[in-house]
């Protein structure tokens, strides 16, 4: 009966931890750097899928951000910003901070910084 037991328990630990290699596959990155009024990354394109964004603030403001909005959203609206894409916390000079996963579907988006007035980019999903 242990035997029986130790096989089930080690049958369910292994697909479980198969599950979570499946999920951190699945999340993308998103590396995005900001410098003084900018992001470098002037436009990006992806496929759907599930992403984390990393923001980097390279003496850009002292504390940088990240707002996602679909196309055609009012930005200064926070109802409209895609709350997952926001940073942990805010991003200090030569740091870097994480969103939590972002799914996103076919369509385009913006992205900016309200924190160092970067104009809106436009971030698309194929």
């Amino acid at each position: 009966m242990k035997n029986l037991v130790l096989g089930v328990f080690l049958v369910a630990f292994t697909f479980v931890a198969q599950a979570q290699d499946s999920m951190k596959k699945a999340v993308k990155t998103v590396s995005l750097e900001q410098t003084k009024g900018e992001f470098t990354q002037k436009a990006i394109t992806l496929s759907e899928g599930t992403y984390v964004f990393d923001v980097t603030n390279n003496n850009a403001a002292p504390e940088v951000g990240l707002v996602l909005i679909p196309e055609g959203k009012d930005g200064s609206n926070a109802k409209n910003h895609i709350a997952d894409a926001y940073v942990s916390q805010m991003v200090k000079h030569g740091k870097t901070e994480s969103s939590k996963a972002v799914t996103l579907k076919k369509g385009t988006y913006k992205y900016f910084c309200p924190f160092n007035k970067t104009p809106q980019y436009t971030l698309t999903v194929e």
